[in-house]
C-alpha cells in the first residue's frame, strides 16, 4: 500500500516576513498531522517550489500525496494555477497519486480567529460597538464568488460582533479598493474604524493596506482608524488546515461550485464557462527571495501576469486603475 504525504501549497511572496509565516503555518499543520510527513512549496516569488517538496515526498516513498492549498478562498489560484501544477507532476510521475483539499473557505473557526484577532486591537474599548465601523479587507480576484466571501465574513463579524456598520473593500483586481472605501467610510459619521485584513500572511498587500490605513488617518485626524492584524497562524487557522487534509479520506473534500465562474453563467462572466485548467504561473516560479532572473512582477493594482481572462471591469473607477491615477 502507496504510503500517504501531505503537500501545503502556498502562493509565495518576495517578502521574507510571509515565508517566515508561511513555514510557521506549516509547521503547525504537521504537528496536528502527528505520524504523516508534511511538506511545503510557493507557487511563484519563493523557494521551495510545489514541485520541489513533492519530489521530497516522492523521493521518501510516498506515492500518495494529499495537497491543501494554502489559501482562505477559491479563486484562479486554487481552482487553476495550483491543480494545472498538481495534474503535470501527476504526469510526470505516473506512480505518483495527488488528491487536492478544497480551500479553508469561510467557517465558524475562521470566524471565531477572525473575531480574536479584532478583539486584539479593541481590548478594554471594546464592548458595545454601534460608535465603529469595521473595514474588512480582502485579496481581491476576478472570481466574484470568492469576492462575495469576504462579504459574508464582513457580514458575519459585523452583526455577531455588533459593529455599527461594515464594509468591505479589497487590495487589487477587483473594487472598491482599500484607499477609496476609507474615504468613503470616513464620511459615514463614525468615531473609529477598524480595519481588518482577511488574509493568512503578510506580504506586499498587508504591507499596501496598512500604509493605506496610515494615510487614511493622516487626513482624518478625528477618527481613530486601527489596524488589526491578519490571520496568520492562529490556532483555530491550523486546525481548519488540518480538518481539510482529513476530509480527502472521509470522502467529504468537495468545493462549492455552484457560483463558480467556469461552471455556471453568472452575470459578466458568462464566457468564462468551460475555460480550460492551466497555470498563469510558470514564468515566475521559484523567483523571489530565494534569489532569480530579476523578473519584475508588480502587485500594483491586482495580480495579472497578462495572460488570464481580461475582468469585465478592469476600468472600474474605484478599482485598480483609479489607485494608478492618483
Amino acid at each position: 500500500m502507496a504510503k500517504t504525504g501531505v503537500m501545503v501549497c502556498g502562493h509565495g511572496s518576495r517578502d521574507p516576513d510571509a515565508i517566515r509565516e508561511f513555514a510557521s503555518v506549516a509547521a503547525g499543520i504537521r504537528a496536528r498531522l502527528a505520524g504523516c510527513r508534511v511538506e511545503s512549496g510557493f507557487l511563484e516569488f519563493a523557494r521551495p517550489v510545489i514541485a520541489d517538496g513533492l519530489d521530497k515526498l516522492r523521493a521518501a516513498g510516498h506515492h500518495h500525496i494529499l495537497a491543501v492549498p494554502g489559501m482562505l478562498l477559491a479563486a484562479g489560484h486554487v481552482k487553476n494555477d495550483i491543480p494545472s501544477v498538481l495534474r503535470a507532476y501527476e504526469q510526470r510521475h505516473p506512480q505518483v497519486r495527488i488528491e487536492y483539499a478544497r480551500e479553508l473557505t469561510v467557517t465558524a473557526k475562521l470566524l471565531m480567529a477572525s473575531a480574536e484577532r479584532i478583539g486584539e486591537v479593541l481590548g478594554d474599548s471594546g464592548g458595545k460597538l454601534h460608535d465603529t465601523l469595521l473595514l474588512v479587507v480582502g485579496r481581491g480576484a476576478s472570481d466574484p464568488d470568492a469576492n462575495a466571501n469576504v462579504c459574508k465574513v464582513t457580514r458575519m463579524l459585523w452583526e455577531g460582533l455588533g459593529f455599527g456598520w461594515g464594509e468591505t473593500c479589497y487590495s487589487g483586481v477587483t473594487f472598491p479598493l482599500v484607499a477609496p472605501a476609507l474615504e468613503h467610510a470616513a464620511r459615514l459619521g463614525f468615531r473609529r474604524i477598524v480595519v481588518f485584513p482577511y488574509f493568512l500572511f503578510t506580504g506586499v498587500l498587508v504591507k499596501r493596506i496598512y500604509a493605506a490605513a496610515d494615510e487614511a488617518a493622516a487626513r482624518h485626524p478625528h477618527l481613530d482608524i486601527i489596524k488589526a492584524p491578519y490571520l496568520a497562524d492562529h490556532p483555530l487557522v491550523l486546525d481548519t488546515f488540518a480538518e481539510r487534509v482529513r476530509e480527502i479520506g472521509g470522502g467529504g473534500n468537495r468545493m462549492n461550485c455552484k457560483l463558480c465562474k467556469y461552471r455556471e453563467q453568472l452575470p459578466g462572466f458568462t464566457d468564462e464557462v468551460g475555460l480550460p485548467q492551466q497555470s498563469h504561473h510558470h514564468h515566475v516560479e521559484g523567483i523571489g527571495t530565494g534569489g532569480g532572473d530579476g523578473h519584475h512582477h508588480s502587485h500594483d493594482g491586482g495580480h495579472d501576469h497578462g495572460h488570464h481572462h481580461p475582468y469585465p471591469h478592469a476600468d472600474h473607477p474605484l478599482g485598480p486603475r483609479w489607485r494608478r491615477g492618483r
